[in-house]
């Protein structure tokens, strides 16, 4: 699994002209699942967004969880993250899950975080279009692959 953590101050997702989730302050994540991910992807990854330490503690120093602070999670789907762009301008997603992969282990995902944070964690829907809006705060912006373990 491949993610973009952003730390928002702000961020919503709307479908087809409604908005479907919201959050507060927190982190607003974007998903990629590739065909060879599994359950052992959505715990490790879980467990390192819910303790990375971006957010800024009374000295200002990034030493904080979302866990510590409070904040809030959204996740949303994105099977872009796993573009290929070595041929030609067109990007290739050959690396991309196929739905039946991709749809349980994003439940999983969400259902883990909120597992380990205790909160209803806030997501799009897998395979609609949607437009995301967000405040960056920061800007944050951490990307991390659960294959590389980075």
């Amino acid at each position: 699994m491949r993610v973009v953590i952003q730390r928002v101050k702000k961020a919503s997702v709307t479908i087809e002209g409604k908005i479907k989730d919201e959050i507060g302050p927190g982190l607003l994540v974007l998903a990629g699942i590739e065909e060879t991910d599994d359950l052992s992807d959505v715990e490790w990854l879980s467990s390192k967004i819910a303790q990375l330490r971006i957010f800024n503690d009374a000295a200002g120093v990034m030493n904080l969880s979302v866990m510590d602070t409070g904040g809030s999670i959204m996740i949303i789907s994105q099977f872009t993250l796993h573009a290929k762009t070595q041929k030609g301008n067109r990007p290739s997603y050959i690396k991309a899950a196929r739905h039946e992969i991709a749809i349980p282990l994003y439940e999983s995902f969400i259902r883990r975080l909120s597992d380990i944070t205790g909160k209803k964690i806030a997501s799009g829907e897998f395979g609609a279009m949607m437009d995301i809006g967000l405040v960056n705060d920061g800007p944050v912006t951490i990307i991390i692959d659960s294959k590389e373990k980075e």
